[in-house]
């Protein structure tokens, strides 16, 4: 079991994921934005190691507007060297890495403009993660989609849709269950129809389901993963407290975390915490599975 968060460290004093508006487009402006996100990506990984965080969700902004027709710089070239640097020491330190596309990627789309568009930040992200040099144990989640007023319908969209993806994006792919549409039982329908790996999401679970029980969802979700896939991923967070039920803690709740990993034994995964202040959680949460068999331990 490795312990992540996703994106942002709030500590070090740097993002990987600046970015700029595209009226102020120039190679000039991406190529110096590159530079510093990927250094401060290596110097997150290099936080995170030092402290036994070997799970982390790489942003989507690493490569401002890489999937955008403006975009005509070759950046995979160009940063060839600090993309390989930054593998070497991913692969090193036995780091697992995912990514997460915005909503806005949605291949069960009725709109084919929306459909061309996510898949060619679909390639972006393989591509990343290919330049990286990273096994097929690094990953993009993305969710089914929209259902469109006929759920079937939209599933075998995207069932049709996956199966016409290049097999660099297909062998990096792998789908969650979300807060409103797609339950656990749904995904499951899509992996047996496709093969693709489907990743739990504790929060999104606990909102909308088929009723399945968690011990039951980690039994069935954790077949979906191949050994070339890697252990199976999980996304965990609870509620904030206040406002919308749909809205992530800002903080680790520990009774509630040590009641998940309770509750999920004996299945082995690695978890993204999706909380709101980051690293700070993860740090917490490293103190609360250290008696855990499952933890990594360095």
């Amino acid at each position: 079991m490795k312990i992540g968060y996703p994106c942002i460290n709030r500590t070090i004093g740097c993002t990987c994921g600046r970015t700029f508006r595209l009226k102020n487009f120039s190679e000039d402006r991406l190529e110096e934005t590159v530079r510093s996100n990927l250094l401060c990506l290596l110097n997150i990984l290099k936080f995170n190691v030092e402290r036994t965080i070997l799970f982390f969700r790489i942003t989507s902004d690493l490569i401002p507007f890489a999937s955008h027709p403006v975009c005509t710089f070759h950046w995979q070239e160009r940063f060839q060297e600090q993309f390989k640097e930054i593998g070497m020491f991913i692969r090193r330190h036995d780091i697992r890495i995912s990514m997460h596309p915005d909503q806005f990627v949605v291949i069960n789309s009725k709109d084919d403009a929306v459909v061309e568009r996510s898949i060619k930040e679909l390639e972006y992200h393989a591509q990343v993660l290919d330049l990286l040099g990273l096994d097929r144990s690094a990953k993009i989640q993305i969710h089914v989609g929209g259902v469109y007023n006929d759920k079937e319908k939209s599933m075998q969209r995207f069932i049709d849709r996956y199966n016409a993806l290049d097999d660099l994006i297909k062998k990096r792919l792998v789908i969650e269950n979300d807060d409103t549409s797609y339950t656990v039982t749904d995904c499951l329908r899509i992996h047996f129809a496709t093969g693709i790996p489907v990743l739990f999401d504790y929060f999104h679970h606990q909102l909308n389901s088929s009723e399945e029980k968690m011990a039951d969802a980690f039994e069935l979700l954790s077949r979906t993963w191949s050994e070339k896939d890697g252990i199976m991923m999980v996304d965990y967070s609870s509620h904030h407290g206040r406002g919308s039920k749909r809205s992530h803690a800002f903080t680790i709740d520990l009774r509630d975390f040590t009641s998940f990993l309770e509750q999920s034994k004996p299945f082995d995964y690695d978890v993204m915490l999706e909380i709101k202040d980051k690293e700070e959680s993860a740090l917490a949460a490293l103190q609360a599975v250290k008696k855990d068999s499952r933890f990594i331990k360095v």
